[in-house]
Protein backbone atom coordinates (compact mmCIF):
# COMPACT_ATOMS: atom_id res chain seq x y z
CA UNK A 1 0.00 0.00 0.00
CA UNK A 2 1.65 3.25 -0.85
CA UNK A 3 -0.72 5.61 0.52
CA UNK A 4 -3.85 6.21 1.40
CA UNK A 5 -6.62 9.08 1.08
CA UNK A 6 -9.72 10.12 2.49
CA UNK A 7 -12.07 11.90 0.34
CA UNK A 8 -13.00 14.10 3.15
CA UNK A 9 -11.40 15.07 6.67
CA UNK A 10 -10.39 11.67 8.08
CA UNK A 11 -13.18 10.82 10.47
CA UNK A 12 -12.08 12.32 14.21
CA UNK A 13 -11.81 8.12 15.43
CA UNK A 14 -9.02 7.65 12.95
CA UNK A 15 -7.18 10.54 14.52
CA UNK A 16 -7.95 10.47 18.10
CA UNK A 17 -6.78 6.87 17.81
CA UNK A 18 -3.03 7.65 17.20
CA UNK A 19 -3.47 10.70 18.93
CA UNK A 20 -4.26 9.59 22.94
CA UNK A 21 -1.43 7.16 22.75
CA UNK A 22 1.65 7.62 24.67
CA UNK A 23 5.18 7.39 23.37
CA UNK A 24 6.74 4.15 24.71
CA UNK A 25 10.32 3.24 23.75
CA UNK A 26 11.30 -0.12 23.25
CA UNK A 27 14.21 -2.50 21.48
CA UNK A 28 12.48 -5.71 20.32
CA UNK A 29 8.74 -6.01 19.07
CA UNK A 30 7.89 -8.07 21.69
CA UNK A 31 8.74 -5.73 24.40
CA UNK A 32 5.04 -3.83 23.90
CA UNK A 33 2.53 -6.87 24.17
CA UNK A 34 -0.74 -7.37 22.32
CA UNK A 35 -3.34 -4.97 23.86
CA UNK A 36 -0.43 -2.49 25.11
CA UNK A 37 -0.52 -1.30 20.82
CA UNK A 38 -3.82 -0.01 21.87
CA UNK A 39 -2.43 2.41 24.62
CA UNK A 40 1.26 2.77 23.51
CA UNK A 41 3.00 4.25 20.31
CA UNK A 42 6.07 2.11 19.65
CA UNK A 43 8.69 1.48 17.25
CA UNK A 44 11.31 -1.75 17.43
CA UNK A 45 14.89 -0.30 18.25
CA UNK A 46 13.79 3.31 18.92
CA UNK A 47 14.78 3.59 22.09
CA UNK A 48 15.66 7.53 22.15
CA UNK A 49 12.19 9.47 22.52
CA UNK A 50 13.67 11.68 20.20
CA UNK A 51 13.79 9.83 17.59
CA UNK A 52 10.22 8.35 18.36
CA UNK A 53 8.45 11.36 18.71
CA UNK A 54 9.69 12.02 15.12
CA UNK A 55 8.46 8.83 13.54
CA UNK A 56 5.23 9.50 15.88
CA UNK A 57 4.75 13.18 14.78
CA UNK A 58 5.18 12.43 11.25
CA UNK A 59 2.40 9.21 11.14
CA UNK A 60 -0.13 11.73 12.37
CA UNK A 61 0.69 14.56 10.37
CA UNK A 62 0.49 11.80 7.49
CA UNK A 63 -3.16 10.52 8.73
CA UNK A 64 -4.57 13.83 9.51
CA UNK A 65 -3.44 15.20 6.08
CA UNK A 66 -3.98 11.67 3.97
CA UNK A 67 -0.51 12.19 2.79
CA UNK A 68 0.58 8.91 0.82
CA UNK A 69 3.77 6.61 1.58
CA UNK A 70 6.06 9.02 -0.61
CA UNK A 71 5.78 11.86 1.53
CA UNK A 72 5.69 10.18 4.63
CA UNK A 73 9.46 9.02 3.53
CA UNK A 74 10.43 12.12 2.15
CA UNK A 75 9.75 14.52 5.20
CA UNK A 76 10.87 11.25 7.86
CA UNK A 77 14.40 10.13 6.05
CA UNK A 78 16.69 12.83 6.98
CA UNK A 79 15.17 13.55 10.09
CA UNK A 80 16.06 9.80 11.07
CA UNK A 81 19.34 9.86 9.19
CA UNK A 82 19.99 13.36 11.45
CA UNK A 83 19.83 11.39 14.86
CA UNK A 84 21.85 8.55 13.71
CA UNK A 85 18.61 6.28 13.30
CA UNK A 86 19.27 4.79 9.78
CA UNK A 87 21.21 1.82 8.30
CA UNK A 88 22.81 -1.08 10.23
CA UNK A 89 24.53 -0.57 13.46
CA UNK A 90 25.76 -2.25 16.26
CA UNK A 91 23.46 -1.46 19.65
CA UNK A 92 23.21 -2.98 22.89
CA UNK A 93 19.78 -4.89 23.74
CA UNK A 94 18.98 -3.53 27.37
CA UNK A 95 17.44 -6.66 28.55
CA UNK A 96 20.48 -9.15 27.59
CA UNK A 97 22.90 -6.32 28.10
CA UNK A 98 24.62 -8.25 24.69
CA UNK A 99 25.97 -6.02 21.19
CA UNK A 100 23.62 -6.92 18.36
CA UNK A 101 23.45 -5.55 14.66
CA UNK A 102 20.16 -4.11 14.14
CA UNK A 103 18.49 -2.79 11.58
CA UNK A 104 16.95 0.66 12.44
CA UNK A 105 15.89 3.21 9.77
CA UNK A 106 15.15 1.64 6.16
CA UNK A 107 12.89 2.75 3.07
CA UNK A 108 11.38 -1.17 3.81
CA UNK A 109 11.07 -0.29 7.79
CA UNK A 110 9.63 3.14 6.85
CA UNK A 111 6.59 1.08 4.96
CA UNK A 112 6.14 -1.24 7.25
CA UNK A 113 5.27 1.49 10.19
CA UNK A 114 3.38 3.82 8.01
CA UNK A 115 1.21 0.78 7.19
CA UNK A 116 0.74 -0.54 10.23
CA UNK A 117 -0.12 2.29 12.27
CA UNK A 118 -2.44 3.76 8.71
CA UNK A 119 -4.41 0.76 8.52
CA UNK A 120 -4.76 0.08 12.65
CA UNK A 121 -6.13 3.95 12.65
CA UNK A 122 -8.35 3.65 10.01
CA UNK A 123 -9.83 0.26 11.25
CA UNK A 124 -10.26 2.27 14.95
CA UNK A 125 -12.66 4.59 13.34
CA UNK A 126 -14.45 2.62 11.23
CA UNK A 127 -15.40 0.10 14.22
CA UNK A 128 -16.67 3.42 15.74
CA UNK A 129 -18.86 4.48 12.56
CA UNK A 130 -19.91 0.67 12.20
CA UNK A 131 -21.15 1.10 15.84
CA UNK A 132 -22.61 4.19 15.35
CA UNK A 133 -24.39 3.28 12.10
CA UNK A 134 -25.58 -0.90 13.30
CA UNK A 135 -29.16 0.28 13.55
CA UNK A 136 -29.26 1.18 9.79
CA UNK A 137 -26.81 -1.56 8.59
CA UNK A 138 -26.53 -4.08 11.17
CA UNK A 139 -24.49 -6.67 9.20
CA UNK A 140 -20.75 -7.07 7.88
CA UNK A 141 -19.28 -9.05 5.28
CA UNK A 142 -15.88 -10.42 5.60
CA UNK A 143 -14.15 -8.82 1.81
CA UNK A 144 -10.45 -8.93 0.62
CA UNK A 145 -8.13 -6.77 0.19
CA UNK A 146 -6.16 -6.20 -3.40
CA UNK A 147 -3.01 -8.61 -2.34
CA UNK A 148 -1.71 -10.47 -4.64
CA UNK A 149 -1.44 -13.45 -2.46
CA UNK A 150 -3.50 -14.15 0.71
CA UNK A 151 -3.56 -16.10 3.39
CA UNK A 152 -5.51 -18.90 3.41
CA UNK A 153 -7.61 -18.79 6.59
CA UNK A 154 -8.16 -15.42 5.63
CA UNK A 155 -9.94 -16.49 2.13
CA UNK A 156 -11.99 -19.21 3.88
CA UNK A 157 -13.73 -15.75 5.66
CA UNK A 158 -14.38 -13.94 2.95
CA UNK A 159 -18.15 -13.58 1.93
CA UNK A 160 -19.05 -13.75 6.03
CA UNK A 161 -21.98 -11.97 6.70
CA UNK A 162 -22.67 -11.85 10.72
CA UNK A 163 -24.53 -8.78 12.58
CA UNK A 164 -21.88 -6.21 13.65
CA UNK A 165 -22.26 -7.11 17.35
CA UNK A 166 -21.31 -10.79 16.53
CA UNK A 167 -18.44 -12.08 18.94
CA UNK A 168 -16.56 -13.26 15.50
CA UNK A 169 -16.02 -9.47 14.63
CA UNK A 170 -14.03 -9.08 18.28
CA UNK A 171 -11.53 -11.30 17.00
CA UNK A 172 -11.37 -11.04 13.21
CA UNK A 173 -12.05 -7.27 12.54
CA UNK A 174 -9.51 -6.39 10.10
CA UNK A 175 -6.59 -6.07 9.38
CA UNK A 176 -5.77 -9.73 10.50
CA UNK A 177 -1.85 -9.52 10.72
CA UNK A 178 1.05 -7.93 9.01
CA UNK A 179 0.44 -6.69 5.45
CA UNK A 180 -3.72 -7.37 5.43
CA UNK A 181 -5.60 -5.57 3.81
CA UNK A 182 -8.64 -7.22 4.17
CA UNK A 183 -11.53 -4.57 4.60
CA UNK A 184 -15.08 -5.30 5.89
CA UNK A 185 -18.43 -3.91 4.24
CA UNK A 186 -21.66 -2.82 6.23
CA UNK A 187 -25.22 -4.31 4.72
CA UNK A 188 -28.57 -3.78 5.24
CA UNK A 189 -30.59 -6.06 6.89
CA UNK A 190 -32.53 -6.94 3.20
CA UNK A 191 -28.84 -7.06 1.56
CA UNK A 192 -27.74 -9.50 4.21
CA UNK A 193 -30.87 -11.80 3.92
CA UNK A 194 -30.60 -11.97 0.55
CA UNK A 195 -27.32 -12.78 0.02
CA UNK A 196 -27.67 -15.35 3.53
CA UNK A 197 -26.48 -14.79 6.93
CA UNK A 198 -23.68 -17.21 7.76
CA UNK A 199 -23.20 -19.28 10.93
CA UNK A 200 -21.03 -17.56 13.25
CA UNK A 201 -17.03 -19.56 12.61
CA UNK A 202 -15.72 -21.46 15.28
CA UNK A 203 -12.49 -19.32 16.15
CA UNK A 204 -9.55 -21.76 16.83
CA UNK A 205 -7.22 -20.87 19.38
CA UNK A 206 -3.31 -21.03 19.24
CA UNK A 207 -0.85 -20.15 22.03
CA UNK A 208 1.99 -17.93 21.85
CA UNK A 209 4.71 -17.60 23.84
CA UNK A 210 6.92 -14.33 23.88
CA UNK A 211 9.91 -15.38 23.73
CA UNK A 212 11.59 -11.62 25.48
CA UNK A 213 9.01 -11.88 28.64
CA UNK A 214 8.14 -15.69 28.81
CA UNK A 215 4.24 -14.70 28.62
CA UNK A 216 2.09 -16.91 27.26
CA UNK A 217 -1.19 -15.69 25.52
CA UNK A 218 -3.94 -17.20 23.31
CA UNK A 219 -5.03 -15.84 19.89
CA UNK A 220 -7.17 -16.45 17.10
CA UNK A 221 -5.28 -18.60 14.54
CA UNK A 222 -4.69 -17.21 11.20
Amino acid sequence: MEGFTFNVDPPKAVTDYLGNKGLKPSFDWQDIWREEHAFAFTVAKATELGVLNDIFEEIQTSIADGAPFAEFKKNLTPKLKAKGWWGEKDVVDPKTGKTVKARLGSPRRLRTIYWANVRTARAAGQWERIQSTSSILPYLSYELGPSEVHRPLHVDKKGTILPADDPFWNEWFAPNGWGCQCWHRQLGAPEAKRLGISKSPKIRKVTHRNKRTGEITTAPEG
